[in-house]
């Protein structure tokens, strides 16, 4: 099994069918064990070796959108940072998802190595909403 970082092929497709809107669509994240195969051939968020333990409810957390934006020749959209409190959990990655669009997948990361929390806090801190660092960018 294996997670990697990358947009799904399918998002992209959906992208030009004007399929998600990013201003009124609703994003969750979904933890992911080492036991998932994420990709970019991932079409939907499933449960399927999604992570379970205190402070995490299947489906993850929803998303808030940092406001779709240009800057030369590059548009790109962010999301704030997510918290999952008093968890205890190990994940290995996460997919962002469009859960007011069947659950349609967006994009896959892979976190490098399994990440652990033991009632504390485990925290996405997301790239910085700009050219070359976003988390999700036409370039």
């Amino acid at each position: 099994m294996a997670i990697s970082t990358a947009m799904c092929v399918s998002f992209k497709k959906e992208l030009l069918e004007a399929e998600h809107d990013f201003t009124t669509d609703t994003f969750k994240i979904a933890l992911f064990s080492n036991t998932a195969t994420l990709n970019s051939s991932t079409t939907a968020y499933s449960v399927s070796n999604e992570v379970t333990g205190a402070g995490y409810t299947a489906g993850g957390a929803t998303l808030t959108v940092v406001a779709p934006a240009t800057s030369s020749n590059s548009a790109f959209v962010d999301f704030s940072d997510v918290t999952f409190t008093s968890s205890t959990i190990t994940a290995r990655g996460a997919l962002i998802y469009n859960s007011s669009k069947s659950n349609k997948a967006v994009v896959v990361v892979d976190f490098g190595s399994d990440v652990t929390t033991n009632n504390a806090t485990f925290t996405i801190t997301m790239p910085a909403a700009s050219v070359g660092n976003a988390i999700v960018r036409i370039e």
